[in-house]
């Protein structure tokens, strides 16, 4: 394989305007996986069923994500990557489409894991951008991107209760389509077309994300830490508005929602991050963003009867959980310039599986614990983030960006 400094002669320059279409179609495209969410009560009513059965449709897309993050977002590494994220668009149009026409809960459920599969072109676009980057834009890059997917994170919520409350949960979906296809062709146009480095049969390369766990340390490292941090902030999210519900605040979930929205300072803060880790070594970086979490569940605890003191801690929350994946992210795709999508593929899958426990935890501890019980659960998941190297080897607390050049 060519060093990253030799290869990088032959790549299409990564303009502004570049990165800002690539943030762009990464925030419009996650937003599928979250549309849904603030729809669920018109769901259940248009199906007539319980609310519980259309719970497990948003259930079921996050599901399918997980699915299709480790069946096609390693292609990237084998296959034409334009030519991917357009196919991969196109055929999120269609599940949507699928989702806003069904007429009966089995096929709700059918059309939701096939959104979730298909939902995967943010992390096709944050690998490809990262293997356009120069090696000392990297973090600032994969900060800039990862900017525009949270904001789609965030403003998803907002637009669909919006749209759905005007014009019906079916509307939004056919939006969103329409989003999706305009999208394709605005990528198709705009981003460069970049052959493949090598033309890895799928079952290797399926089989060599295990030789990749196994073979890196720094992998396994910060897929630790940022399944842990995904785990704290799901502990707090998935709680949230019940606690609001009570006493001494007895808010409705809409005041949880717009909550969610104090959530833009993390994602702009998110360049800031990636620009941090070339200055030091990215696992460094992200322990102290990890810290910052920390201090925000400490800040949460000590004003739990204020509202403005849940919007600080949110906010502080925020800062961590994105500074903390900007530079995780950073850090990963430092180890082989032939297997981003591949590193991407591990590190995500495991994110999101550090989110499932987030939320299972967080449920059991306020139903016994109450919300000691969430910022103690939060802080402990966090602090095994912060101690996973001791799981490993004491080198990959050392910069990465000069070793494990060689995985294909």
């Amino acid at each position: 394989m060519q060093p990253e400094s030799t290869a990088a002669l032959s790549k299409p320059v990564l303009s502004k305007r570049l990165i800002l279409v690539m943030s762009i179609a990464a925030g419009l495209a996650v937003a599928n996986l979250y549309y849904g969410q603030p729809l669920l009560n018109d769901m259940r009513m248009s199906f007539h069923t319980a609310s519980w059965r259309v719970g497990v449709a948003a259930t079921l897309t996050q599901v399918g994500y997980a699915c299709g993050l480790f069946l096609f977002v390693p292609l990237g590494d084998s296959h034409e990557r334009r030519r991917l994220i357009v196919r991969m668009s196109i055929a999120a149009a269609c599940a949507l489409v699928f989702l806003a026409a069904t007429q009966n809960i089995g096929w709700l459920y059918t059309a939701s894991l096939a959104v979730g599969v298909t939902t995967v072109v943010p992390q096709m676009i944050v690998p490809f951008a990262a293997h356009l980057a120069a090696p000392a834009e990297r973090g600032k890059v994969v900060g800039t991107v990862m900017s525009g997917l949270l904001i789609g994170i965030l403003l998803a919520r907002t637009l669909s209760g919006f749209v759905g409350s005007q014009l019906g949960w079916r509307a939004m979906y056919f939006i969103a389509a329409a989003i999706m296809i305009l999208l394709a062709i605005i990528l198709q146009w705009l981003l460069p077309a970049l052959p493949s480095e090598a033309e890895t049969p799928y079952g290797q390369l399926l089989r060599s994300l295990f030789t990749l766990i196994r073979q890196l340390p720094d992998l396994r490292d910060a897929s630790l830490l940022g399944a842990m941090s995904f785990a704290a902030f799901s502990v707090f999210w998935t709680v949230l508005s019940l606690y609001l519900a009570g006493p001494p605040f007895h808010l409705g979930a809409d005041v949880a929602g717009l909550l969610g929205l104090a959530g833009v300072a993390g994602a702009m803060i998110a360049p800031a991050a990636g620009s941090i880790t070339s200055r030091i070594p990215a696992p460094y970086a992200s322990r102290l963003a990890t810290c910052v979490t920390l201090l925000s569940f400490l800040i949460l605890w000590l004003f739990r009867q204020h509202l403005i003191g849940l919007i600080v801690g949110a906010v502080v929350m925020d800062l961590g959980v994105q500074a903390t994946q900007v530079s995780n992210q950073a850090r990963i795709y430092g180890l082989s310039e032939a297997a981003r999508s591949r590193l991407n593929t591990v590190y995500m899958v495991t994110y999101f599986l550090g989110g499932a426990l987030g939320s299972f935890v967080g449920s059991f501890v306020f139903d016994r614990w109450h919300w000691a019980g969430v910022c103690a659960a939060a802080s402990i998941l966090l602090l095994i983030g912060i101690l996973g190297f001791l799981a490993v080897a004491p080198k990959s607390l050392m910069p990465s960006q000069n070793r494990h050049n060689a995985i294909n």
